[in-house]
């Protein structure tokens, strides 16, 4: 049986990453580019982690990433929750999903945090000019 292309997606901050998986060789692509040239390596090893969990299933899957918005470390914790949930998702596998459950769970379930807005009276969401009345 050969299963058909499957979209899966995830989010970090203001960052928005789609990930389309296909049965193919292991072969991964971060918005058109190879992940294994993909810089900064600090951005690359995040996406990695989320192949090396599974290791037996991403070599039998091809996924290709479009990941837009945010910063490039927000780009890169959301292509890999996109990788992870790909995965978990083609496989249907209960090891593999609580093997990435166990590591980080963040790599399946979103991280609601955001940045604060900014607020009148001073240069950022909380502090606030300085005043001395002695």
């Amino acid at each position: 049986m050969v299963k058909k292309a499957r979209q899966f997606d995830g989010w970090r901050k203001t960052s928005y990453a789609q990930a389309v998986v296909s049965s193919g060789q292991g072969r991964v692509w971060i918005n058109n580019v190879p992940v294994e040239i993909m810089q900064p390596e600090f951005a690359r090893l995040r996406i990695m982690t989320a192949l090396a969990l599974a290791k037996e299933v991403s070599n039998k899957v091809n996924i290709a990433v479009k990941v837009k918005g945010g910063g490039y470390m927000g780009r890169a914790e959301a292509s890999a929750m996109a990788i992870s949930r790909a995965i978990v998702g083609w496989s249907g596998s209960e090891d593999v999903k609580k093997r990435f459950m166990e590591y980080d769970r963040f790599l399946l379930v979103g991280d609601p945090r955001q940045t604060e807005p900014k607020k009148f009276g001073g240069p950022g969401p909380r502090r606030r000019k300085q005043k001395s009345y002695r």
